[in-house]
């Protein structure tokens, strides 16, 4: 069912660069070459091939070689070679490209960020957001945990989280958390985004499974871990980034979750070659 799902999405995005046709390569049909894809990026790590491998042979592609999704690859490295038809091979390069680069850079910005926090706090989770890429979440997800971080949500129906506007339509948040617990399943948690210090008691007191501290400064996610560490489970978000994590990290929160890994991070530079075959 999930490689039904990718080949689809893949297959979307392809139609991006070929609908109707590529018509600068009809030049080149009954050409058989090999597309080399390598880095100009040093101390990298590699997410995205697992994917792009099942893809290329679906297209009718040939696999040569290719890095496993994790490894670490350096500048004038070459991660994936395949071959056929010179048409197919260029009109898929783009596509195989932009994921590659963008799926590596989610995971090397997460391994960056893991072991920065986890020198300090060898414990702590570091998370994704929702704030994914419209269509690639599943990928980007995907990068996030090759680099050692944790998905968090990949939809609403994951786990139930009461944000602010919930907080807001309510009137509270022991009301918010009341309710949700009349209506949800006792398998799914319930989270509590709160944006102050009592507001983060009372959510502890209401029975919240999951306090997410929105936008505290470190002090302030320090005084709420004092308070209540090891009585619920604590994530601090908001504006967090490898510049100020290992900040976040000395508190002794359990989570701390970046929209940065997704919607900030720079795609690392890759590129392909193509040998002629025939």
């Amino acid at each position: 069912m999930i490689e039904k799902l990718v080949i689809n999405r893949l297959l979307q995005l392809l139609e991006e660069d070929l609908y109707p046709e590529d018509i600068t390569s009809r030049v080149i049909r009954g050409v058989k070459v090999k597309g080399i894809i390598f880095s100009k990026e040093n101390k990298s790590i590699l997410a995205g091939n697992k994917f792009i491998i099942p893809f290329l042979e679906y297209l009718g592609l040939k696999v040569d070689y290719y890095r496993k999704d994790g490894e670490l690859f350096s500048k004038g490295e070459n991660i994936l070679i395949f071959q056929g038809d010179a048409e197919a091979v260029l009109g898929v390069e783009r596509l195989v490209l932009n994921m590659l680069s963008r799926l590596s850079a989610i995971a090397t910005e997460t391994r960056k960020m893991v072991n920065i926090a986890r020198e300090i706090n060898p414990k702590v989770i570091i998370a994704g957001t929702r704030k994914t890429t419209p269509g690639l979440r599943i990928f980007e997800k995907y990068a996030i945990e090759i680099g050692g971080g944790d998905p968090h949500r990949y939809s609403l129906y994951d786990m139930v989280l009461i944000k602010d506007n919930h907080i807001s339509i309510i009137g509270n948040v022991k009301d918010a958390i009341k309710q949700a617990k009349e209506i949800t399943s006792f398998s799914k948690k319930i989270e509590v985004e709160v944006s102050n210090i009592n507001d983060a008691i009372e959510a502890y007191k209401a029975g919240a499974d999951i306090i997410m501290l929105d936008n505290f400064s470190p002090q302030e996610v320090k005084e709420v871990v004092k308070m209540l560490k090891g009585k619920v489970l604590l994530e601090a978000s908001g504006r967090i980034t490898p510049e100020n994590v290992k900040e976040y990290a000395e508190t002794g929160v359990d989570i701390i979750s970046s929209g940065y890994l997704t919607h900030s991070v720079r795609s690392l530079d890759l590129s392909m070659d193509v040998e002629k075959l025939t």
